[in-house]
């Protein structure tokens, strides 16, 4: 082996932090103040209409719980990566808070999931299951949507989360020891966790956006509330986890070359793009809060009801009438 060829490996494993330890600090702040807000402006409302609540609101709940988990450990990953990658609050704490993380992102894919399965079945199959689908239903198919993210992300604790003798890190995956067992994990995990609930969720919303589009007797409001939830959907998963997931497994694919002793400059922007999506998927629980203004029923009306006399006033001050279609008054919204 040439020397050249020495000084090029050398070069490229000896990855700058700097840019980590300044990107993810300032989006874990900015998702913990966001977070806070939204998530328990959330949780007030859904308790606030406890008596009144719909079987997507048990899901937005779960989803405002998950969130709220993750961003409470949010200050500690500060603390963190301000102090130049060195954990001081100990190996267990690690290890709870990276657990929290999968927790919030793999329990909000799920719960979206959720959220976006009721809204086909009440749009494509509105008779079928009117009257069918209970609060307990909703219930129990949460039950069964926290058991499941559990048993992808249990296997996630038995990895090392710090170097052999050593307290002072808290990697998000593992060791470099243990990254050969790692991979394949983390690709199945992102299949069972991640793929599969998206092409759920592409081929409700496909059947949704023709039905829509085809039938002229949907409300125009539940129409404007499932475009909004798409373009929610769309945005989490285009910026929150689809980037995480492809450059998860491909930052880990990476540093078993390294080992391998295997090694290119573009290693190097991997990382970063890697701790980049990192930080984007965190922004989750910040989006989520959006949730809440199309699961809240309530909110809603009251929202179109405040807007619909906004638009009156204005009218009467400007001394325009306006007339409007019996199907746009707020009563046929109820």
């Amino acid at each position: 082996v040439s020397s050249a060829n020495i000084m090029h490996n050398v070069n490229c494993t000896e990855i700058n932090l700097d840019f980590t330890h300044t990107f993810l600090p300032i989006v874990y702040i900015l998702v913990f103040i966001i977070g806070i807000i939204g998530n328990c402006w959330g949780l007030y409302s859904v308790k606030k209409n406890w008596k009144k609540l719909g079987n997507i609101n048990i899901f937005v709940l779960n989803l405002g719980v998950a969130d709220l988990l993750y961003v409470f450990c949010l200050p500690f990953l500060v603390v963190y990566y301000f102090n130049k990658s060195k954990w001081i609050f100990g190996y267990t704490f690690c290890m709870v808070t990276r657990f929290c993380f999968n927790l919030n992102l793999y329990g909000s894919i799920g719960f979206l999931t959720c959220i976006c399965v009721y809204r086909y079945l009440g749009i494509v199959h509105t008779m079928e299951v009117m009257g069918r689908i209970k609060t307990r239903h909703s219930v129990w198919i949460s039950v069964l949507v926290w058991c499941s993210v559990l048993i992808q992300i249990i296997p996630d604790m038995c990895f090392d989360k710090a170097p052999e003798n050593s307290s002072d890190a808290c990697y998000d995956t593992t060791a470099d020891n243990r990254i050969g067992d790692y991979l394949p994990y983390s690709i199945g995990w992102s299949i069972t966790g991640f793929g599969i609930p998206l092409l759920v969720i592409l081929w409700c919303y496909g059947h949704v956006a023709v039905v829509l589009a085809t039938r002229a007797n949907v409300d125009a409001l539940l129409k404007q509330r499932c475009l909004k939830l798409v373009i929610i959907l769309i945005i989490l998963f285009s910026v929150c986890f689809i980037p995480y997931h492809v450059l998860r497994n491909l930052n880990l694919v990476t540093r078993i070359l390294k080992n391998k002793g295997t090694c290119h400059e573009m290693y190097k922007d991997i990382y970063v793009a890697h701790q980049v999506s990192r930080g984007l998927a965190s922004m989750n629980s910040a989006i989520n809060s959006l949730i809440y203004l199309l699961g809240n029923d309530d909110f809603l009306l009251r929202f179109h009801g405040y807007s619909m006399r906004a638009r009156m006033s204005l009218s009467r001050i400007a001394g325009v009438v306006i007339y409007k279609k019996p199907q746009d008054t707020e009563e046929s919204f109820i």
